[in-house]
């Protein structure tokens, strides 16, 4: 049978433009706000990405679910090293995650060939745009959807000052039931416990979802992966020029109070966010530029 030719298109999700690309059997959907790509999966089998079915679309109003982009710092501000905290010229009333995930990108070039295609998406600060963070930057997020999934964020210092970055890449993975799936790559590895006073501890075996689970982990491998039996599939998690990642569930209690989010949507979902962060911050002199990148993809156990 003849593979239908890729198919990238403009949709609309509620109040915001998105792009739907097509090839094969893998489809993606990417929000202009925010780079935000919202899902990820190939025709027949569960997806990769968890698709929020409680999302909404307003302008200026995060999307959780998907893949966040998170920069140029990740969660609460003041939790960050001072080094990216003293970025800001204020850090009280600072928003979570950063000062992209409303902002509009602009579409970039795309790339179209017979087994994948890659579309750009970019945003250029300013201090006219970000008041509370007053550097030249110029951002772009790559995607490149095949039987895989490709995620690049570049960060191009365009000012005259060095800057230091806290970044994530924050994706929900889609799981027939967080408390049953094996987290691979994690042994051994030091990380942050955010819910304990971020005291450094040391991960012993896998980590296991049976409460809320909030970490900052530190000197992980390129290749983490999350083994679903009940799906009887592997997602493999590989990463290029980051060692931190943040693993996040928000478990039942915490579930209740996030908006929109299904009471047992933590059921559902489980984030490892590749990332850089803490210990792992970026630093770029005027001129620089940095990558992280995650590629997704997975396979029968």
């Amino acid at each position: 049978m003849t593979q239908a030719a890729p198919l990238v298109e403009q949709i609309q999700k509620g109040e915001l433009p998105c792009w739907r690309i097509r090839i094969g059997r893998a489809e993606a959907v990417i929000a202009c706000q925010g780079a935000h790509i919202l899902s990820f999966g190939l025709d027949g089998e569960q997806p990769i990405i968890w698709d929020n079915p409680d999302a909404e679309f307003i302008h200026g109003q995060p999307i959780r679910g998907g893949v966040p982009v998170c920069w140029p710092w990740f969660g609460d501000i003041k939790r960050n090293p001072p080094a990216v905290q003293h970025m800001l010229t204020e850090v009280e009333g600072a928003p979570q995650h950063g000062l992209v995930r409303q902002a509009g990108w602009a579409t970039g070039d795309m790339d179209v060939d017979v087994d994948r295609v890659r579309l750009d998406f970019h945003y250029q600060t300013s201090a006219a745009h970000m008041p509370g963070w007053p550097h030249a930057a110029d951002l772009t997020l790559s995607v490149e959807v095949s039987d895989r999934l490709t995620m690049t964020l570049t960060t191009r210092n365009i000012g005259d000052q060095t800057l230091t970055l806290s970044q994530a890449l924050h994706t929900y993975f889609a799981v027939s039931d967080s408390r049953q799936v094996g987290i691979e790559g994690f042994t051994h590895a030091d990380y942050y416990d955010c819910l304990d006073g971020w005291e450094r501890k040391r991960q012993n075996g896998e980590p296991v979802i049976d409460q809320e689970v909030d970490r900052v982990y530190q000197g992980l491998p390129s290749r983490l992966g999350i083994r679903d039996p009940q799906w009887n599939r592997r997602i493999f998690i590989e990463t290029k020029n980051t060692s931190s990642a943040v693993l996040w569930n928000p478990w039942i209690e915490k579930s209740k109070r996030l908006t929109p989010f299904a009471d047992d949507a933590w059921q559902r979902m489980l984030c490892i966010e590749t990332a850089r962060v803490m210990d792992d911050v970026m630093v770029l002199a005027p001129g620089e530029t940095g990558q992280i990148s995650a590629t997704l993809w997975s396979e029968p156990l």
